[in-house]
């Protein structure tokens, strides 16, 4: 035990305790197990860093982005919904494409450009439509 503090003190890692709810600690368990976190604190730490990142785009920086969401092809009301959204919000989209990934399932991509919080309510409000499987935006800053 004394060789692990050695090594976490030369990091700057510090330990703490943290109290869950039984069903919280099963959830993490789960996430810990299904993206392959080789334990509960990698998973903490992941979760920490990503919340951050977050909060950070929470700004007014011009950033580029691509909002990606995987759907069911069959659902029309799906694609109407997504042309609905982006001609609402023409300024910040650079180009838009769907691309047929297999038989029923629909990539639509989104390139964007514009103030980051203004891209993340443009993709929060695109990847809650209903039906859904995936939506996902990732930014980088352009200014």
């Amino acid at each position: 035990m004394e060789i692990f503090y050695k090594f976490a003190e030369n990091m700057g890692l510090k330990r703490f305790g943290v109290s869950l709810e039984d069903e919280l600690l099963e959830q993490l368990d789960s996430f810990v197990k299904e993206d392959g976190f080789a334990n509960r604190s990698q998973a903490i730490r992941f979760l920490i860093e990503k919340n951050l990142a977050e909060k950070k785009w929470q700004c007014n920086h011009i950033v580029a982005g691509t909002i990606f969401i995987l759907y069911d092809q069959q659902r029309s009301d799906i694609c109407a919904r997504i042309s609905d959204i982006q001609i609402a919000h023409q300024s910040l989209i650079l180009s838009s494409s769907q691309h047929y990934i297999n038989e029923g399932v629909c990539l639509h991509v989104c390139t964007v450009m514009g103030e980051a919080r203004m891209l993340t309510a443009l993709a929060d409000e695109m990847t809650s439509i209903k039906g859904i499987r995936h939506g996902k935006l990732l930014m980088s800053r352009a200014d």
